[in-house]
């Protein structure tokens, strides 16, 4: 018999916030995207509410090595020895010695790492499955196909069940939370790619899935409609900070200045679609300051380059208000 059970790991004690997915069939299991170790006891609380324990598992399908959807896994791995670990070869280094993964985080949440995401443990490197996009895994009678998806991260894929339709997309498709409708991109540094990221999402959609699985948070049922309002407020947000960066330079304190008024640009979109609360939630879990950062290091990276191709032909759909 298959199974797919969703599992919210209450992230900081907050519902709907962080999803990972137990598959099963005929006997084997494995976890799409286990998250922090912070949320470790929640998981494996939930795990064993299915009658699962953590040395049950056969298998890890990690779609991104960032800790909010990676972090646990160096711990699952002490527990469960004989874990399979699948992850593309640009993070598959990073899992077998997380000391630059570790630093480029602490970077961002400084002394704050502990208490978000917990222990950071290494993967032994003879646990790691590399992927590189075009591999299938099976889990007992599932297959699962495996796409390179970069553009929120060089490290990301996406798991395709043709059997079911479903694809576990990870952060490709943003932050969606069972429910609404609203769609919010997440652009954390340190490589956005806006033309990967279109090229991703095209990917997906050529594949006609029938439900996307997101780790943030939970099911989408409409894949096509859920990516055109990604690709909209995506390009939108693009467009907006980069005329902002034009107007004046990096001195006197103008980057932050520049974030602070793009997290109210964005926090007053979001106001008219969600309660307070719901705004809170997905903002807690996006964090807009840090989509500023991803994005405005995507156009300092650029230099002079040309506008990519994804934005340019769509300008005339994207409101370019400045800050």
């Amino acid at each position: 018999m298959n199974k797919t059970e969703l599992i919210d790991v209450e992230y900081q004690g907050h519902p709907q916030a962080i999803a990972s997915c137990l598959l099963e069939s005929d006997g084997q299991m494995a976890l799409v995207d286990p998250g922090p170790s912070a949320s470790l006891p929640v998981l494996r609380d939930k795990l064993r509410g299915l009658g699962v324990e953590i040395a049950d598992l056969h298998a890890l399908l990690l779609t991104h090595i960032h800790l909010d959807h990676a972090g646990a896994t160096g711990t699952l791995l002490r527990e469960n020895p004989r874990l399979r670990v699948y992850v593309h070869e640009s993070g598959a280094r990073h899992l077998a010695d997380p000391s630059k993964l570790l630093a480029s985080a602490t970077r961002l949440y400084g002394g704050a790492m502990d208490r978000l995401f917990g222990e950071l443990l290494p993967v032994p490197a003879e646990n790691i499955e590399v992927l590189r996009g075009g591999e299938e895994i099976r889990l007992g009678g599932r297959r699962f196909s495996v796409l390179y998806t970069p553009g929120h991260a060089s490290h990301h894929v996406t798991y395709f069940e043709e059997a079911a339709g479903h694809a576990f997309v990870g952060d490709t498709s943003g932050i969606r939370i069972e429910g609404h409708s609203f769609v919010l991109p997440v652009t954390p540094p340190p490589d956005i790619d806006l033309e990967l990221w279109h090229q991703s999402m095209d990917l997906i959609l050529s594949l006609h899935p029938s439900r996307l699985f997101l780790t943030h948070f939970g099911w989408s049922e409409h894949p096509a409609e859920h990516f055109d309002e990604l690709r909209e407020r995506l390009l939108r947000w693009a467009a907006h900070i980069r005329d902002g960066l034009s107007l004046e330079s990096n001195k006197d304190g103008a980057d932050a200045r520049r974030a602070k008024k793009f997290s109210a640009w964005a926090a007053e979109e979001l106001s008219r679609s969600l309660s307070a609360e719901e705004s809170r939630r997905y903002v807690s879990t996006g964090g807009l300051d840090l989509s500023w950062l991803g994005l405005t290091r995507y156009w300092r990276k650029r230099g002079d380059a040309p506008v990519p191709s994804a934005i340019a032909s769509r300008a005339g759909d994207v409101n370019t208000a400045t800050e």
